[in-house]
């Protein structure tokens, strides 16, 4: 099996680098803060790069595969920018992180032209994807997906299941994209139900123990469940839990997928849209609300200070 370059090794290159090791392959990793990097390779036995043209000289000669786990947009960019001229023709440059599909699109473009094949990967499984496995969305030319195939079938819940070769570049991170948005509006779908349960207080129900229940048998059984159904035996009020939820941009990008083909998403637009309301988005036009209804009816409003 050949090397392979991993670069960015936070909660999810980390332990994909840590998969691959167990399952064998020779991984040369490189993080912005070298300390990760060392720790990982005494932890794991990887090589070690401080710097990219070491990743690359370790590598060896081309073709080579350099596997890029970083944030989205610039982070990625300025990476691929002083990657460039060090990558050379047959070498593959993967991009497994939450990219937007059409940045993936106009990669493959400019890279093709310099002989560099471009692999985009969505990559789903969170912090249990180092025991259970990833699943990934793979987009490319069939003969780059090829070269990459040993090492997706090591970080994959099994050789045979859980990755596929969705198409051209950008239909990996296009598909990632939709998985994202059909995942919010799945844990709105739960958040809005429990809570039902939660305020209908006459009834005392034991939120745990329906959540456990329904994972057997019941159409709604998922993982997203079965997760909901561990920390609410932990804890069912989640009075210290600050009731933000952040947006990793996925789910921004599936509503305006949606606006450009003119096709209705209002459940994945919807769940967009209580995300801002928990970020504090909806506070002045909650405040405007109030105020119009007092102006128009006499309403009394709440004291802000309460």
């Amino acid at each position: 099996m050949k090397k392979i370059g991993m670069i960015g090794l936070g909660r999810m290159g980390g332990n994909m680098a840590r998969r691959l090791r167990q399952g064998g392959a020779e991984v040369v990793a490189h993080n912005r803060n070298c300390a990760v990097t060392r720790d990982l390779a005494a932890e794991t036995g990887l090589r070690a790069a401080e710097t990219l043209p070491q990743l690359m000289e370790e590598l060896g000669a081309a073709p080579r595969i350099v596997w890029l786990m970083l944030p989205a947009g610039e982070a990625t960019q300025q990476t691929i920018d002083m990657l460039l001229p060090m990558l050379q023709a047959g070498d593959v440059l993967v991009d497994g992180a939450n990219a937007f599909y059409k940045d993936s699109q106009r990669r493959a473009g400019e890279l093709a032209a310099q002989g560099i094949r471009f692999v985009d990967v969505g990559v789903s499984g969170g912090v249990w994807g180092l025991k259970n496995g990833y699943a990934m969305m793979v987009g490319g030319e069939q003969n780059a997906v090829e070269q990459l195939e040993p090492f997706l079938k090591i970080l994959a819940p099994a050789p045979d299941k859980g990755w596929l070769h969705c198409g051209p570049a950008g239909s990996g991170h296009f598909v990632k994209m939709i998985h994202n948005g059909i995942e919010y509006g799945m844990m709105q779908a739960f958040a809005e139900g429990f809570g039902l349960m939660k305020g209908k207080a006459e009834f005392d129900l034991d939120l745990a123990a329906i959540a456990e229940m329904w994972r057997h048998g019941s159409v709604v059984r998922s993982w997203l469940l079965d997760l909901s159904a561990e920390f609410l035996q932990q804890d069912q009020s989640l009075d210290a839990i600050a009731p933000f939820v952040a947006d990793s941009g996925e789910g921004r990008w599936t509503a305006f997928e949606a606006i450009e083909q003119g096709v209705p998403a209002p459940v994945m637009s919807l769940a967009l849209m209580m995300r801002f309301a928990t970020q504090g988005a909806n506070d002045y036009p909650a405040r405007l609300l109030a105020m119009m209804r007092k102006g128009f009816g006499g309403h009394a409003v709440k004291d802000g200070e309460k």
